[in-house]
């Protein structure tokens, strides 16, 4: 008990002396569920520069969504746990999506524009980009080492927590964590 009363205290002293580090406790003290496999990071992090594109070939960079909350989302049509998660995520960018927050999602690899059309259309999903990363350049750039990947950005475009393997992104457990990272836009 005196263990845990001592790392309550010290994290609320963290928490206090870096404001920017209060919203990341908060958001680990609501992990729940899948959401217990997300890795924050102490401090944000740079995120990856390189473009990646629009289904119709149009070059794109993730500084496009500045000042907003980001949830990327790489993912590959041949992916089962991609699969499951799809619908998740657009349940999630149905209920958050908007001037504040937005899933973004990227097909990295090879993954031919007519099998990610096919793939959103077999799921039902119809509220969520059509973004590639063909070469993998900008997933590599990240450090995406297997699929699915899903990367929080802050609206300063910094990387500040990612989770790797599917998760469910409409439960209130996911609800709850990102509701706490968006407490503070400082971080």
């Amino acid at each position: 008990m005196k263990r845990i009363l001592l790392a309550a205290l010290y994290t609320g002293a963290v928490a206090l002396a870096n404001p920017v580090l209060a919203d990341v406790a908060a958001a680990k003290a609501v992990a729940a569920g899948d959401m217990k496999k997300m890795v924050f990071h102490s401090t944000p992090r740079a995120a990856g520069i390189s473009d990646f594109m629009t289904f119709d070939e149009a070059p794109l960079a993730l500084s496009n969504w500045q000042g907003k909350w980001v949830l990327v989302n790489f993912w590959a049509t041949w992916c089962a746990p991609c699969r499951h998660e799809m619908p998740m995520l657009s349940e999630l960018q149905a209920a958050y999506g908007g001037d504040d927050f937005e899933v973004v999602t990227i097909a990295t690899s090879r993954n031919p524009p007519a099998k990610i059309e096919d793939f959103f259309a077999e799921i039902g999903v119809d509220n969520l980009p059509l973004h590639r990363d063909p070469q993998s350049i900008l997933a590599r750039e990240m450090g995406v080492l297997g699929l699915p990947v899903t990367v929080v950005l802050n609206p300063q475009g910094q990387e500040v927590a990612r989770l790797t393997g599917d998760a469910d992104w409409s439960g209130p457990e996911a609800r709850a964590l990102l509701t706490a990272l968006m407490a503070d836009p400082a971080i």
